[in-house]
């Protein structure tokens, strides 16, 4: 019997996935990559990602960008097992250097996904932004009303004095 190549006979192929978001962008996404996803590693471990895996509380601009992410965490991770370089750090900066709308979407989509680093990176960033600043800043970052007369700004101003120093 002779002896054939067992190489040209394994799958070195990937496993793919493929993410639909809330506009109808589908996206094919490696395993690995997609994994990083808590909410998508629960759907698929428990056989809801037969086919495409929906994901409606994030739009394909937003999703992109998560993807992005998850893969180049993915290829750092893989770099740093081989002994490369793996740090991210400044990448990581960059990525979140976005318009504030863009932002808080990644935010959200971090949540939803449950994508812990990302989570962790986002909200960073948004404590970063109304780092240092007054409360009037604060409200206006987040367009958030002011709705207390000035007699109950003042009383929590005195009540709570040791914030605003």
């Amino acid at each position: 019997m002779s002896s054939s190549s067992s190489s040209s006979s394994e799958n070195n192929s990937k496993k793919m996935i493929i993410l639909k978001s809330s506009d109808g962008e589908t996206f094919e996404v490696e395993e690995t990559v997609a994994l990083k996803s808590q909410t998508i590693r629960h759907m698929v471990e428990d056989g809801c990602a037969d086919n495409v895996i929906p994901l409606p509380n994030v739009t394909g601009r937003i999703l992109s960008m998560v993807i992005e992410y998850c893969k180049k965490h993915v290829e750092a991770a893989a770099a740093a097992a081989a002994g490369g370089d793996n740090d991210v750090k400044n990448w990581d900066r960059d990525f979140v250097k976005v318009d504030q709308e863009t932002l808080f979407d990644l935010l959200l989509a971090a949540n939803y996904l449950n994508i812990k680093d990302l989570l962790e990176l986002t909200c960073q960033a948004t404590a970063d932004m109304i780092k240092d600043k007054s409360p009037e800043e604060v409200r206006r970052i987040f367009h958030i009303k002011n709705d207390f007369t000035p007699q109950e700004e003042q009383e929590i101003r005195r009540e709570n004095r040791w914030a605003f120093e």
